[in-house]
């Protein structure tokens, strides 16, 4: 990862989503269920009260098939003085007079369908005075009225009561769904979370970061365990290629210092040649630098507290007078003791290449900036300038090694000194940031260039 970049923060929590759709799903699925349960108990009392009501419609028309309107009198005459419970009959004469039953009148909107035999009348779903009945009505031969009813209270409480279970139940549901769902969204996003943890701290420089395999062998740890081997490989490669570095650089410095020596023991004029070889020194000194600051990385040893406010003041003071030199105005702006762990040598390079870089590029009458300042639990130095601004020939490779920009090959250099920067932030855990552009890279507006660098602070 280059340095600068930062992943965009959630703007939703994925925990959040994945415990109330799994919530969701539960309860959708429970609902579904008991909708289906409440339904089918519907229909079966239902059917039920219509079975009991064909009941009383078949005995009566047996008794109406003996011996016809008198056998229908006593037979509801004697149900009624038995205690007809739930029940509701009438039968009236052809000038409407009750012959017999337990209701006064005959209920209005029923009107009574004539049949013979037999009497399979549909029941109605009726509201009489003293509550709600299934009623079927016939007409029988010779203007009588017949009236069966069953009550639908039992029924009605039945399922009120059931849906009032149904509803406690989904609540009851909701909350264990809701602790169920949590707890395996906390499962599946805890995997999640241990794989973006190491990411982080490998974006930072700690390649020796690796994932916990957990047991079970599931694609979590499938996952994990592809995620450590290309870690595994990574460092490999990494370590292989520094050892080349560092191996080309510890070799060809000494035998470069031996010519450089025997340069100036020449009578002849050899001071190009001298500092070409110094310039070749210096590289790999700063190679070798790199190196070290890359091999530390992640190392607590070595780390004391240390007051950047008091270092950042004493390296802008020394380049101070060399920026105004160059027709610049030198401005600083430092709270101070804040402190950080640090490495006292390691940082005052990073503010040294920082500053050194900002004189070199800028021109008479740009201006340049340090500021250090505390943000929460960070300490954020940064850099700025109103100089030419960042190459576009350079965006996304700026603190590649060696890298340099095409319209500043005439000024001296030999692009290490951001590679050495990023390796010191590393190596102190620290992120490095360009914040003039929100994609983390400074596109070429106006004029002008920020670094920033935020450390953790130490209490």
């Amino acid at each position: 990862m280059r340095a600068g970049f930062a992943p965009p923060p959630p703007r939703r929590s994925a925990s959040l989503r994945m415990t109330l759709g799994l919530a969701a799903l539960l309860i959708a699925v429970a609902g579904l269920a008991m909708a289906l349960q409440y339904r089918m108990t519907a229909r079966s009392l239902e059917a039920e009260q219509r079975a009991l009501l064909a009941a009383d419609l078949a005995a009566f028309e047996a008794l109406y098939e003996q011996r016809r309107i008198p056998a229908l009198r006593a037979a509801i005459a004697y149900r009624v003085e038995g205690g007809a419970g739930a029940a509701r009959y009438l039968l009236l004469d052809r000038g409407g007079n009750v012959l017999a039953g337990n209701l006064a009148v005959w209920p209005e909107g029923i009107s009574p369908q004539l049949v013979d035999a037999p009497f399979q009348v549909a029941g109605q779903a009726v509201n009489l005075p003293d509550g709600r009945y299934l009623v079927s009505a016939v007409e029988l031969p010779g203007g009588f009225a017949l009236m069966v009813a069953r009550s639908s209270d039992g029924r009605l409480e039945t399922l009120a009561g059931l849906r009032a279970l149904i509803l406690w139940v989904l609540m009851g549901l909701s909350v264990v769904s809701l602790l169920l769902a949590r707890l395996v969204a906390a499962r599946v996003l805890g995997r999640i979370s241990a794989v973006n943890t190491v990411a982080e701290q490998v974006a930072t420089g700690d390649l020796t970061a690796r994932v916990a395999v957990q047991a079970g062998g599931d694609e979590f740890a499938t996952l994990e365990a592809h995620v450590n081997h290309m870690l595994d490989r990574i460092l490999h490669l990494n370590q292989a290629t520094h050892r080349l570095s560092d191996s080309i650089a510890h070799e060809l410095r000494t035998p470069l210092n031996r010519v450089q020596q025997q340069l100036a023991a020449l009578p002849a004029d050899t001071g190009e040649a001298q500092e070409a070889l110094r310039q070749a020194v210096r590289v790999f000194e700063a190679l070798l630098d790199i190196s070290a600051a890359e091999a530390a990385t992640g190392e607590r040893p070595g780390l004391l507290p240390l007051d950047l406010s008091a270092l950042a003041a004493e390296v802008f003071d020394l380049y101070a007078a060399l920026g105004e030199d160059e027709g610049l105005s030198m401005q600083v702006e430092i709270t101070p003791a804040l402190q950080i762990l640090g490495e006292r040598s390691l940082m005052a390079q990073l503010l040294s290449n920082l500053l050194e870089n900002a004189i070199k590029y800028c021109h008479t009458g740009d201006s340049v900036t340090l500021r250090l300042w505390a943000a929460e639990d960070q300490v954020v130095l940064r850099i700025s300038d109103t100089g030419p601004g960042l190459p576009k020939d350079l965006q996304g490779r700026l603190f590649d090694r060696f890298s340099r920009g095409e319209r500043d090959q005439s000024i001296s250099g030999h692009g290490l000194g951001l590679a050495l920067v990023q390796a010191i932030a590393a190596r102190h855990g620290a992120k490095l940031s360009l914040p003039d552009s929100g994609d983390g890279q400074n596109v070429e507006q106006n004029k002008g260039f920020a670094i920033q660098l935020s450390c953790p602070k130490l209490p």
